[in-house]
């Protein structure tokens, strides 16, 4: 692993010394690089995964074990919340190359991050998630799936033939279907989802997601739900802006409710994945994954690129091993 990046970096330090020197870089050069990063990725794979060696690091929904950070999908699917940089996710579908993807989720595995996240429905993704697998990889897939509510088997058979571990409902939907009194609905896909032997989950933003499918009976095997402080430049809001911040039509504003999910989340016998911990790269792991884990988070899920995957693994790693000031149980 260290010798294959390690040519792969003197390759690109050789190109950025020509940089400064009066020297033009060939074409030749450029396909080199080329080349090499592509034909190397696969000589990562298959890796050997070296979690970090604490107790917490593993959790169990169903029967499933998962390292406590989980890889987004939405950098990977070149999906970003931006706010106002309207170019971000145009950027991040030139940058994830397939072997940019495969890369990153080599480098999952080897940091003991056994489970990423994608759209079944995104044909690309899971492209690239079958190549990976057939080249040895062997990292899992939690399915975010969004079906239409008059068809709720074709998304849940997406999810199985994509050789997924487990399925979610897309949190804009659960907060569309909980919004609209279509709970019913969500208890109709976790039974689909269930009899398909993989684990079921619903996701929101809003707390009135969680609240409203616990009060309807149904019964998810975990939750998705945001959680992040408030304490960043971009979550600033006036009566002016209120309006719009609730709508979600800015993209600025993940979590709304922070203090009531926790309090909420605290009575709820239920594992709890949290999502948008880092406000999209607007706090630091080390802060948000603190706050996660201590207001009762059983997991993280982390967008992440390839440089990134390492340090968060250190920062979570760290924070699991100090002295956590947590009040909820771990519920995996």
């Amino acid at each position: 692993m260290s010798s294959t990046f390690g040519r792969r970096s003197f390759l690109k330090k050789s190109l950025a010394a020509t940089v400064a020197a009066p020297v033009v870089i060939s074409m030749e050069e450029h396909l080199l690089v080329s080349q090499a990063s592509a034909a190397e990725t696969s000589a990562v794979l298959p890796v050997t995964p070296k979690p970090p060696s604490y107790g917490k690091w593993y959790g169990t929904i169903g029967k499933v074990k998962m390292g406590r950070i989980l890889c987004g999908g939405n950098l990977i699917s070149g999906y970003a919340h931006s706010r106002d940089l309207i170019y971000v996710s145009k950027l991040l579908k030139h940058y994830f190359t397939d072997e940019k993807i495969i890369e990153t989720w080599a480098r999952c595995e080897e940091n003991g991050v056994n489970t990423m996240v994608t759209n079944p429905s995104d044909p690309n993704a899971l492209r690239v998630y079958q190549k990976y697998r057939k080249m040895g990889g062997k990292i899992q897939y939690l399915a975010q799936i969004g079906p239409n509510k008059d068809d709720l088997k074709t998304a849940v058979q997406q999810a199985v033939d994509g050789g997924a571990v487990g399925a979610f409902l897309l949190g804009n939907l659960g907060d569309l279907w909980t919004r609209t009194g279509s709970t019913s609905s969500i208890a109709e896909l976790i039974d689909l989802i269930k009899a398909q032997g993989l684990i079921a989950g619903v996701a929101g933003h809003e707390l009135r997601t969680p609240r409203e499918v616990e009060k309807s009976g149904a019964k998810p095997d975990f939750y998705v739900k945001t959680l992040h402080h408030t304490n960043y430049w971009s979550t600033r809001r006036s009566d002016q802006t209120k309006d719009v911040i609730d709508n979600y039509s800015i993209d600025n504003y993940w979590c709304q409710d922070p203090k009531e999910t926790i309090n909420f989340m605290a009575k709820v016998d239920r594992p709890w994945i949290a999502y948008k911990v880092l406000a999209a790269g607007a706090i630091p792991p080390k802060s948000g994954f603190r706050h996660a884990f201590e207001n009762g988070a059983d997991f993280a899920m982390v967008g992440m690129f390839d440089f990134q995957v390492a340090e968060n693994v250190s920062v979570a790693n760290e924070v699991l091993n100090s002295q956590l000031d947590r009040e909820r149980g771990w519920m995996a």
